[in-house]
């Protein structure tokens, strides 16, 4: 076994840049348009990049679970803010990466689309593992129970931590950083309906789902909680001003 305290890696040795360069194998015949196989290799590159932006992003995740936990204390809180922040940072790298996903052109995709058989976006484990961790408009994830029992430890509840004037508040933050990942989660998700429906129209999806529709029926803004809690911060103010 390598001892790493003692090897001096160079920049390829340290990223494993040549295992990685190795991983894209298009299948498009080598008889085709040349244009269709970079086609389909730029393709590759950013579903692969996004999954290992996805792995950073669910690690991340992960930690402000932990952070969140009562034994934690003050610190975890501040560390939960700060990955939280990042996470959302990222899910903006995600969205941009479908954008340039439009620049895959129309009749490359559908020449190579048929290699691609059953493989589809809707089968990524990463994806499914982050959807259980941000929820949505029908079920809390994981990270908004931490949320909520984080302040329940402290003797708040989530409506009190949301209320107006707690801007300097840890839990506060955090409630504001759980906030961006489910705006920036659901931003990403409408690009990629965008980006399918401009590519496939009606047409069913690879993987047999029913292609735009079954994406459709999945967006929905999550937290749905801790929205209405903070709308409802508004409520007086509204109540008055009828007055």
């Amino acid at each position: 076994m390598t001892d790493l305290t003692t090897t001096d890696p160079t920049y390829s040795d340290y990223l494993q840049v040549d295992t990685l360069l190795s991983l894209q194998t298009p299948r498009t015949p080598a008889t085709a348009d040349r244009a269709v196989a970079l086609s389909e290799h730029f393709f590759i590159v950013a579903h692969q990049s996004c999954e290992l932006w996805l792995k950073q992003v669910i690690a991340d995740l992960d930690a402000v679970v932990e952070a969140l936990a009562p034994e934690s204390g003050p610190e975890g809180i501040e560390t939960g803010v700060e990955l939280l922040r990042r996470a959302g940072d990222l899910l903006r790298v995600l969205h941009e990466q479908v954008l340039v996903l439009e620049r895959l052109p129309l009749r490359h995709f559908a020449e190579f689309r048929p290699y691609l058989g059953t493989a589809s976006g809707a089968q990524s484990e990463q994806f499914a593992r982050l959807a259980r961790l941000i929820g949505d408009g029908r079920r809390a994830g994981a990270l908004y129970e931490a949320f909520a029992a984080a302040a329940a430890c402290r003797g708040a509840s989530v409506a009190q931590v949301c209320r107006p004037g707690n801007d300097e508040g840890g839990l506060y933050r955090v409630g504001e950083g759980l906030l961006d990942v489910g705006d920036g989660f659901w931003r990403w998700k409408v690009a990629h309906l965008g980006l399918m429906s401009r590519m496939v129209g009606d047409e069913p999806g690879t993987g047999g789902s029913s292609g735009v529709d079954h994406l459709v029926r999945r967006i929905v803004l999550p937290f749905a909680e801790l929205r209405r809690h903070r709308g409802a911060s508004h409520a007086p103010e509204l109540a008055g001003s009828a007055g």
